[in-house]
């Protein structure tokens, strides 16, 4: 085994760069560096998976230069990965590089934002060639490829979900489908699950669920939190609750059709609304699978009766698919499908623009048109690069089969990360639908308490030491978070399983380390 010094790299490369072997050098460079980075460690490094993308040169600020900037003008708020930050410079597809050229295969997308993959060709062709020819207008001019976008859209989904807003982020989106419940209904109060996020706008922030998003300012009024349908987490789950290829490690004695953990949460909700609201409510706000708390999903049919709960005190229902939507979840364009249900309104963002700052709800002719009793009006939503770059991420979900990848690589990741499990005692849940994965690590299977946080940020420190980047989430930042650029092949697959298992060696034996 050869390792190579970041010096010895960038000699390398500037030999390549001279005698024309870039294209064989960035196939070996992701691995060259895995090498180097886990010179110090005795496991064996994962084979990176070749690319034929050579990165640009990095010409921005030195990483100190960056880091000075940060610790003194950001915002204090605003969080960083990893112990020591990576400067990103590039991005393509599914992978992206940093200041010094090393690649890594990005497995968290931006927090779930990069849909059809980094810089796609198309989208970038179609962003390109809008911003030379207009850029803003607002909506109080009409715009061609404003309304090719929304009725490209609105086509996405089934009747009476036809008339759209659009605005610039999942907050916003959020934001505006509470008002329009309560607009509605004439009703204030909404029901929503714990551990969910929603948004961290003043409004929305009564919607998350999670201490770790909440200030001591009064905020969210009106907002009811039931407890979150968590088949493996919480108090009630089984064996085969979970629309997911694999289940909890849970068992129940439920006969086929039946579930009574799915029963013992909507007590729980029927109890929230006989004792916490009125008889009349706004509505009640859901993700299909929820994202920031670890893709937790609920037992089969639970929505469907919270929908007929909701429904029954004159509230209308909103499906949060910020993060679940665009095909992400495999066997249907929009997760709320997969639960055989038809929500009221229906809030996007992040992968509806691959990256560019872009947000929509898309309501009922009938909601909708309670808006018109005052001025509606939002500034840059729907403008036409927006719009051009939506609906390129559309044609580019369509054209390259990014649904059906979602379904069988999700699948196919999922049933290799459950013989993982078996391995280890550590890896306490798999489970989420298509590329919407969670993976809950835990001190024991027992007692399912979490994972304390120094082991998990050691494990995904090494997994990105060797080339993977993931997410976390959970209260306790317990799961890691897997839910990569869509266009994800097999071969990424293999190498993320490859890694995730080099980083539980590690942990492995840094555990017995410490017991002697």
């Amino acid at each position: 085994m050869y390792y190579f010094s970041s010096r010895g790299l960038s000699a390398i490369y500037n030999f390549a760069s001279q005698f024309g072997l870039l294209r064989k050098f960035h196939h070996c460079c992701g691995a060259l560096l895995q090498q180097s980075a886990a010179k110090e460690t005795s496991i064996n490094v994962p084979q990176m998976p070749p690319c034929d993308f050579p990165p640009k040169e990095y010409e921005g600020l030195p990483y100190d230069h960056v880091m000075g900037v940060y610790k003194t003008n950001k915002a204090a708020f605003q969080l960083t990965f990893y112990k020591k930050p990576l400067l990103i410079q590039q991005g393509y597809m599914q992978w992206l590089w940093d200041a010094d050229k090393r690649r890594y295969l990005d497995l968290f997308a931006g927090i779930v934002t990069v849909s059809v993959g980094h810089c796609h060709p198309k989208v970038t062709v179609a962003a390109q060639k809008q911003l030379a020819q207009l850029w803003h207008t607002t909506s109080i001019y009409l715009n061609s490829r404003t309304y090719e976008y929304i009725e490209k859209l609105s086509a996405k989904f089934p009747h009476p979900l036809k008339v759209v807003f659009l605005v610039n982020s999942g907050s916003e989106a959020n934001d505006l489908a509470m008002f329009l419940a309560r607009l509605h209904t004439q009703c204030f109060d909404i029901i929503t699950l714990r551990g969910a996020y929603h948004g961290a706008s003043p409004y929305t922030m009564g919607l998350t669920s999670n201490s770790s998003w909440k200030y001591t300012v009064a905020n969210g009024f009106g907002c009811h939190p039931t407890m979150c349908p968590d088949v493996f987490s919480g108090p009630w789950g089984g064996s085969h609750c979970r629309d997911s290829p694999v289940q909890t490690v849970r068992s129940c004695n439920c006969s086929p059709g039946t579930c009574q953990a799915k029963d013992q949460y909507i007590e729980q909700m029927k109890d929230v609304l006989q004792t916490c609201v009125p008889k009349r409510i706004a509505g009640f706000i859901a993700e299909p699978i929820q994202g920031v708390n670890g893709a937790v999903q609920y037992p089969k049919g639970f929505l469907k009766e919270a929908y007929e709960l909701i429904r029954e005190r004159g509230g209308v229902c909103i499906a949060d698919e910020v993060q679940t939507g665009f095909g992400r979840v495999g066997s249907h364009y929009w997760g709320f499908q997969s639960h055989d249900i038809m929500p009221d309104i229906v809030t996007m963002a992040k992968g509806i623009g691959n990256g560019f700052p872009m947000g929509a709800v898309i309501t009922t002719p009938e909601i909708a048109g309670n808006i018109t009793q005052a001025l509606h009006f939002n500034t840059f939503g729907g403008n036409p690069v927006a719009c051009a770059v939506g609906s390129a991420v559309l044609d580019a979900i369509e054209e390259d089969g990014l649904q059906k990848n979602c379904d069988e690589l999700g699948t196919y990741f999922m049933l290799e990360f459950a013989k993982l499990q078996k391995k280890y005692e550590i890896i306490g849940d798999v489970r989420g639908k298509g590329l919407m994965i969670g993976i809950q690590m835990v001190k024991d299977r027992v007692t399912r308490k979490p994972l304390p946080l120094d082991e998990m940020n050691q494990i995904w420190e090494d997994c990105k030491d060797m080339g993977v980047l993931l997410g976390k989430g959970g209260l306790f930042s317990q799961t890691f978070r897997i839910k990569p650029p869509m266009c994800i092949r097999r071969e990424d697959v293999d190498f993320s399983i490859a890694v995730f298992e080099a980083a539980l060696e590690k942990h492995t034996k840094r555990t017995n380390a410490d017991k002697q």
